[in-house]
C-alpha cells in the first residue's frame, strides 16, 4: 500500500515569525503597520492548528490528495496528514472501522457500506472532487483497434471473447490479454456496472494501477482500463480507444471537454468522503478539508482531471459549513 506523511516543521513556523518581527521594526507608516500586524495576526492564527488526520481510500482520487497535501502541509506545518491508498473499498473498509477520517473514492458509497456506517454510528458526508474519464487503452502497437462499444468491451471483460476476431470479425485471431483493477478499487465496481452490468470481471487483475499500465504496455495484445490521469502520464507508450456506449451511435474520445459534459460514456465522478464527528472535534481535519474544497478545481486540472463547475465547490463548502 503506498502511503505518505506529511509532517510539518515548527521551525519553520518560529522561522517565519521571526523574521516578521524583524521586519517590524523597519520604518514604515502606521497604515502599512496596522496591515502588517493584521496580517501577521491572521498568519499566525491559520498556522497555530495542530492534530493528526488520517485517510485512506481510491489510487485514483490519490494524485488530487497529493498536490493538495503538498500545499498544505507548507501552510499547516503543526498538521500531520497521513493518507494509504488501499483503494475504495478498501479505504471504506477502514472508515467503517474507524480508523480514519476521511475515505477517497473513485465511485459513490454502496447502500451496504451505508448500512455498515450507520450500524456503526459514523455519520459522514460525501464532498465531490472532480470528474474522471475511465479510460480504455491498448498497446501503443495495436493497429487495429480505434474504437469498441460497451458491447464488445463485455465480450472481453466477461471473458466470452478468447481472441480478437472474437470481438469483432474483421480484428486478427490473436488471444487477448485482458488486465484489469481488482475487486479492492472503485474502478473495478464502476466498469462492472457500466458494462458488465455488475457482473464479475474476468481479466488479470491486480490492485497496483501502476502494474495494470506497465502490463498493456508489455503485451502487444494487451488491453486495460484505468483512470484518465494514469493514461495521460502515459499516452507517449499508450493508444487510448474511443468509446461506443450503450445508448450513443458514435464513439467518443475522452477529453477534457468529452469528460466534463458527460459524452464520454465512461465519466464519473470522484469523490472524498468525510466523518461527521471529526469534522466537529478535530479543528486540523477540518482546515484540511475546507482547504481541499479550495484547491480541489486546480489540484484537480493538475493531477490529469477535470474540475467541476464553480457552483458545485461552492455547494460542498455549504455542506462543510453545515456541519457543527
Amino acid at each position: 500500500m503506498k502511503k505518505w506523511q506529511l509532517v510539518g516543521s515548527t521551525t519553520v513556523l518560529g522561522t517565519a515569525l521571526f523574521l516578521g518581527a524583524c521586519g517590524g521594526a523597519g520604518q514604515s507608516s502606521k497604515t502599512e503597520d496596522k496591515k502588517a500586524d493584521s496580517s501577521d495576526t491572521k498568519s499566525t492564527e491559520t498556522k497555530s492548528v495542530k492534530g493528526e488526520v488520517n485517510g485512506d481510500g481510491s489510487t485514483t482520487v490519490a494524485p488530487i490528495i497529493e498536490k493538495i497535501n503538498e500545499e498544505f502541509q507548507a501552510e499547516y506545518p503543526d498538521v500531520t496528514v497521513s493518507v494509504g491508498t488501499s483503494g475504495t473499498g478498501g479505504g471504506f473498509e477502514k472508515f467503517i472501522a474507524g480508523e480514519t477520517d476521511f475515505s477517497n473514492a473513485s465511485r459513490e458509497i454502496k447502500d451496504e457500506e451505508k448500512a455498515a456506517l450507520k450500524k456503526a454510528n459514523i455519520d459522514y458526508t460525501e464532498f465531490k472532487l472532480a470528474t474522471d474519464g475511465l479510460t480504455v487503452a491498448v498497446n501503443k502497437d495495436n493497429n487495429f483497434v480505434d474504437y469498441l462499444t460497451f458491447d464488445e468491451l463485455a465480450k472481453i471483460y466477461s471473458g466470452k471473447a478468447k481472441t480478437w476476431k472474437d470481438v469483432r470479425s474483421d480484428f486478427p485471431a490473436e488471444e487477448i490479454k485482458a488486465f484489469s483493477p481488482d475487486q479492492s478499487h472503485g474502478t473495478y465496481d464502476f466498469f462492472s456496472e457500466a458494462v458488465l452490468d455488475k457482473g464479475e470481471i474476468k481479466a488479470e487483475k491486480n490492485a497496483d494501477t501502476n502494474v495494470i499500465v506497465s502490463s498493456v504496455k508489455d503485451n502487444k495484445n494487451g488491453i486495460g482500463f484505468f483512470g484518465y490521469n494514469f493514461y495521460q502520464e502515459n499516452k507517449d507508450s499508450l493508444k487510448a480507444v474511443k468509446i461506443q456506449g450503450k445508448e450513443e451511435k458514435t464513439p467518443v474520445e475522452a477529453t477534457e471537454a468529452t469528460v466534463k459534459d458527460g459524452t464520454y460514456p465512461l465519466s464519473r465522478p470522484l469523490f472524498i468522503y468525510a466523518k461527521n464527528d471529526s469534522l466537529k472535534k478535530n479543528d486540523a481535519f477540518k482546515e484540511f478539508i475546507k482547504y481541499t474544497l479550495e484547491k480541489a478545481p486546480k489540484a484537480s486540472k493538475d493531477s490529469g482531471y477535470v474540475p467541476l463547475e464553480d457552483a458545485e465547490y461552492k455547494e460542498d463548502m455549504k455542506k462543510l459549513d453545515a456541519v457543527k
